[in-house]
């Protein structure tokens, strides 16, 4: 078993991309000057930096030790939650991201207020605050503190996740949304430099011959679509359970989708969130791969989260070990960084914006900054909790299969049916909610029934979907005149289609998501 160490050009290059980070926040925080500055960086971001902020807050700490830990288990399924992405943006941007832009809101939540009541704005938002702390922030941090213990094993595992946070916490605090995403532009491409490396070196090490892989590793560990009965991904429930999990995440987050409302038009968020989908194809290769050619390298792990770190430390020479390890910290604090911003948006502009609306702009920006600080602590107090489950990629997962599908009903019927009013929504989150509640119990905690967590979304977001339509159908119909900017319809393509009459191809959105769907069956026959 080697020894994890840090030569000290490693932990100058570690220090200088840390100190690089806080100057950044420090240098944009004199640029946010109100509200829509600091939570939504003035609604001017462009098409690339949304894209590569997308990616940056998606392929986090957890990402990159939870993928390569799955690989390690159960082989390379678990890339089918990644390449569903650019399904499931290319859907977005076509039927629902354009009705979310021109009701100029802050928050998801807002949204669903706008579309339903304010009952539909307060549930949401609490159950959005709840997944970002508990799930996102508190997860990322102790991925984090996997890495970190192995370097210094004398830190206890409270007093990393403590230091992580507050490194993050200091350039969000002072910056806001702009920081956050200038500095995940930054981290995505250390992200990806240092995958490729480590991909490098992993196959260097098993003598760069796939058909070594291939040899050793049994065949359904290398395929994407596995049969029914499989315990990591079954095809099942590749068709329905991540779907709408990658729904979920991608199009009603709000620490997602807050990217996407700080485009400066709606072009720009489309061409953004078709760019993210792009950065997630390589994902297999320089992320997953090397995950399953660990089985050869590191047959006995005892458990699958330490892969990513063995990988790195017991194969990177010096620098471009500290180069790897910044990129590393490099997806922690972008995960960090977005979920404590949302979280802090949420607050601000869920519940007290609308109780104080006599706060100036000014105002609600501090309230912000230090909301932000009380989730960060909150964080720090959850996060080595996560240690008593199985797997930090199920951790994930599981708590969103029970939580999500309701959410996922309320936006899918209020874009493409009338008729879902206030009344569906508030009972489709309040007994959808219940119902996620006792299947967890059920399900997990007492073990009276055994479902796999990717049949247990679909089947609440079934359930959710029934309420909906029967409580909508036994209340009054929505004025037309309320629900009209929300619902998409045939005429709203054909209004799209002349606008772009005298638009380039390649700035075609369309032809871009069809380039983006073709290139992403490509992989799936080459991995079927």
């Amino acid at each position: 078993m080697f020894t994890p160490e840090l030569h000290p050009i490693d932990l100058m290059i570690i220090g200088g991309y840390a100190l690089t980070m806080v100057v950044i926040g420090v240098a944009m925080s004199g640029k946010a000057h109100g509200a829509a500055d600091y939570f939504l960086a003035g609604r001017n971001m462009g098409w690339l930096v949304i894209g590569f902020s997308l990616f940056a807050s998606n392929i986090s700490s957890t990402t990159l030790v939870g993928l390569a830990g799955e690989a390690y288990s159960t082989g390379i399924s678990v890339y089918n939650y990644e390449w569903m992405a650019g399904i499931i943006l290319a859907f977005y941007a076509l039927f629902i991201l354009p009705q979310v832009l021109r009701s100029q809101v802050f928050t998801m939540p807002e949204y669903l207020e706008k579309r339903f009541d304010r009952r539909a704005r307060s549930i949401f938002a609490l159950l959005t605050l709840f997944l970002n702390i508990v799930v996102d922030t508190a997860a990322s941090l102790y991925a984090g503190s996997l890495i970190v213990q192995m370097i210094f094993p004398e830190l206890a595992v409270w007093q990393i996740i403590t230091a992580l946070a507050l490194v993050a916490g200091a350039y969000t605090i002072l910056g806001g949304l702009s920081a956050v995403m200038i500095t995940d532009v930054i981290q995505a491409v250390l992200l990806i430099i240092g995958s490729v490396v480590i991909t490098v070196f992993a196959f260097a090490k098993i003598g760069d011959h796939w058909s070594a892989v291939t040899a050793a590793v049994p065949p359904d560990m290398l395929s994407l679509i596995r049969p029914l009965d499989d315990a990591g991904v079954p095809w099942l429930g590749l068709l329905t359970g991540i779907p709408l999990l990658g729904f979920y995440f991608w199009c009603t987050n709000q620490f997602m989708a807050q990217r996407l409302l700080s485009a400066k038009n709606t072009d720009n968020a489309r061409w953004g969130a078709l760019l993210a989908g792009l950065l997630k194809l390589p994902v297999l290769f320089i992320m997953v791969l090397p995950g399953t050619l660990a089985i050869l390298i590191y047959p006995n792990l005892e458990r699958p989260d330490m892969v990513f770190p063995t990988l790195m430390f017991d194969l990177l020479p010096t620098g471009m070990l500290g180069l790897v390890l910044a990129g590393f910290m490099a997806a922690l604090m972008s995960q960090i960084d977005s979920t404590l911003n949302s979280a802090s948006t949420l607050v601000t502009m869920d519940f007290i914006r609308p109780r104080r609306p006599d706060l100036s702009s000014e105002a609600l920006m501090k309230i912000g900054r230090i909301v932000t600080f009380g989730f960060m602590l909150l964080a720090v107090l959850w996060a080595p909790q996560i240690a008593n489950f199985d797997s930090l990629f199920k951790y994930l997962q599981q708590v969103l299969s029970y939580t999500v599908g309701p959410v996922v009903a309320l936006f899918l019927f209020g874009t493409f049916w009338r008729r879902a009013n206030a009344t569906g929504a508030f009972w489709t989150l309040i007994i959808g909610l219940i119902a996620g509640a006792i299947f967890f119990v059920m399900n997990v905690v007492a073990g009276v029934v055994d479902i796999h967590f990717l049949y247990v979304g679909p089947i609440l977001f079934v359930f959710s979907s029934v309420v909906l339509v029967i409580a909508s159908l036994a209340a009054p119909a929505p004025a037309e005149e309320d629900v009209a900017s929300f619902i998409w319809t045939p005429a709203l393509y054909r209004q799209d289609t002349a606008a772009m009459a005298g638009q380039a191809w390649y700035l075609n959105y369309r032809i871009q998501a069809i380039g983006l769907i073709a290139l992403t069956a490509a992989i799936l026959f080459a991995f079927w």
